[in-house]
């Protein structure tokens, strides 16, 4: 670090008054809600790593809902916490109670989601996959399983608007481009619901002959996958051997599904997303140390060759 640096980086410091221990600590969370598995588990092993390191952590849950997080964010900013982390249920709309977050020097984390380009300013960093990447994986694994027969795939896309359902979907289509064999006949949100996912799988299987036309689900998380295989089996076909399932997020229940034969592959998104954010917040609040801009977790497919039921037994042991 050059002088100059350091004598920014230390005015920095004594400004917003990096002298608190991790004790001492309050931070505020703006959950999206708990619309999913992942979602629950996120909660969880979030407030287990506040603890770890004796942070005073609230949670608000948003239902789903943008203004109910942005109603929450100006109530922590308000609170005077220390930080904000936010998992922002849309990509967009945010640029105004970010600013009054960044005027009231309360470092705001994302966590799991990203936000428009244009927002990247207001926030600290980001603590987030490559949903990209996760889209990419679950592609290139359809892809090597079909080989060269003909597969006609129905998607089930998350949220509209939320970054990681239109990266998730990116990184699947640019994944099945080179291969004309695969093609996507219906894509349609599930709003990363269950219940949501088993009713758009059934009018999927409604649109395309009693499901004899579709070669493989994809599903934007697994949640919905489990709503489609339940929608599948209800009508007569068995998931997992007459119809290809890939999905992501590695939830207990696509293990448990995947032990009994009726799923095929999932990637994981990690739920820690609060344990790396508490360790930035905590080295930039004590000692100004300014965090990278995305700081990325690991993702990882498993397929049923992975003994879903002992993964599907630890996970379930972790609190999912």
């Amino acid at each position: 670090m050059t002088l100059k640096a350091l004598l920014a980086a230390t005015a920095l410091s004594t400004a917003l008054g990096f002298s608190a221990s991790a004790a001492e600590l309050t931070v505020g969370f703006s959950q999206i809600g708990s619309e999913s598995g992942w979602r629950a588990a996120e909660t969880v092993v979030s407030k287990a790593e506040a603890k770890k390191r004796n942070i005073n952590f609230k949670i608000a849950d948003a239902q789903q809902k943008q203004e109910n997080q942005i109603k929450a964010i100006r109530s922590f900013i308000a609170q005077g916490v220390d930080a904000i982390f936010l998992a922002p249920v849309v990509s967009t709309g945010w640029d105004s109670v970010l600013k009054e977050a960044k005027e009231a020097q309360i470092p705001v984390v994302l966590l799991d989601r990203d936000i428009d380009p244009s927002g990247k300013e207001l926030y600290l960093t980001a603590v987030t996959s490559d949903s990209v990447h996760e889209g990419a994986v679950a592609g290139e694994w359809l892809a090597k399983t079909v080989g060269t027969k003909p597969c006609n795939v129905v998607e089930l896309q998350g949220t509209v608007g939320a970054s990681v359902a239109a990266n998730r979907k990116k990184g699947f289509d640019t994944a099945i481009a080179s291969h004309s064999n695969i093609k996507v006949v219906r894509s349609q949100t599930g709003d990363f619901t269950r219940a949501k996912g088993k009713e758009v799988m059934e009018s999927f299987i409604k649109a395309e002959g009693g499901g004899k036309n579709i070669c493989a689900v994809y599903a934007h998380n697994d949640d919905m996958m489990v709503g489609a295989i339940q929608a599948m089996k209800e009508a007569g076909l068995k998931p997992g051997k007459e119809v290809l399932t890939v999905s992501i997020d590695a939830v207990p229940d696509i293990f448990k599904a995947m032990a009994a034969g009726e799923a095929n592959a999932t990637v994981e998104l990690t739920p820690n997303m609060a344990g790396p954010a508490f360790d930035a917040i905590v080295a930039f609040k004590t000692k100004g140390t300014v965090p990278p801009k995305w700081i990325q977790t690991e993702s990882k497919l498993y397929t049923a060759a992975d003994d879903p039921q002992k993964i599907y037994n630890s996970k379930k042991d972790l609190g999912y």
